[in-house]
């Protein structure tokens, strides 16, 4: 089977690396040179891409696109490639909601076919290993692990839908990103009353994520009623040392929709969700 060409829309840090790897299994993996900045052009150099003077061109010349920028501009970039009739398969690698996810496929389609991507893990540098989840028809997403086979991103196919492999990394996100503003919040918080090093040792006690025990959901539920309003204390808190307060009010919030959950030992995770959902 001939090797494909490859355009890649735009080497920043994962981009690059992602097209370096992809870069063993292909013709060639385009970039285009218009309107990027030297580091752009030093990373694309760095990692073998080959230069192009135009979108244009670059679709042209590529039967698979994939699209790794930052999502604010992940549909504008789509609506560009559209206005150019692409007819290859593009694979929209960004972490955007399902939604946006939805919007960019039918921007393209029915011309191109599109593959809905997204990264989980650090650029697959120095020993990294991320995953490229995919989901979108499947004889695309089957060319795409290809692409990437015997290389160090690892590839998986969650389905047939545009927009599953996005609400992964967005559901991933939520968690892996939200969580770490509140350590610095709660460490920043706990420093202000010099307990800091105190709390790493309270914490330091648990080694494994929440995001991992879905069985703890209707243990919070049940709880709400009560961890809200410590949640606006610890918010009062946040304020008065200067620090924002925002995201443990909405927490308090999240929480004040289980208020019919109150010490309710029989309730299921499913249960629990669905309570949450509803406004």
């Amino acid at each position: 089977m001939d090797k494909p060409t490859i355009g890649i829309l735009h080497p920043g840090s994962m981009g690059a690396a992602v097209a370096a790897c992809a870069a063993t299994n292909a013709a060639a993996v385009l970039w285009c040179l218009q309107g990027r900045s030297p580091a752009s052009a030093a990373r694309a150099e760095q990692a073998g891409l080959t230069p192009v003077s135009t979108l244009r061109e670059l679709l042209d010349r590529s039967g698979i696109v994939i699209s790794l920028c930052p999502p604010a501009a992940a549909e504008d970039l789509a609506r560009e490639v559209a206005g150019h009739a692409f007819t290859g398969t593009y694979v929209e690698a960004n972490a955007i909601s399902p939604e946006r996810a939805e919007r960019i496929a039918s921007l393209l389609g029915p011309a191109a076919t599109v593959v809905d991507g997204a990264v989980v893990g650090s650029p697959p540098v120095r020993g990294k290993t991320p995953t490229l989840y995919l989901s979108g028809p499947t004889a695309a997403t089957t060319t795409v692990e290809g692409i990437f086979a015997g290389t160090a991103v690892r590839t998986r196919a969650l389905g047939t839908e545009v927009g599953q492999a996005s609400a992964l990394k967005v559901s991933y996100t939520a968690y892996q990103k939200a969580s770490r503003v509140l350590a610095a919040l709660a460490t920043g918080m706990a420093r202000q009353y010099d307990v800091d090093q105190e709390l790493l040792e309270v914490a330091s006690r648990r080694s494994t994520s929440y995001l991992a025990e879905p069985e703890y959901i209707p243990k919070v539920a049940a709880r709400a009623w009560r961890w809200g309003p410590e949640l606006e204390e610890a918010a009062d808190t946040l304020a008065a040392a200067g620090l924002p307060p925002e995201m443990l009010r909405a927490a308090a919030s999240a929480l004040a929709r289980w208020h019919g959950a109150k010490d309710d030992s029989e309730l299921s995770v499913a249960d629990a969700l669905e309570q949450l959902a509803q406004p």
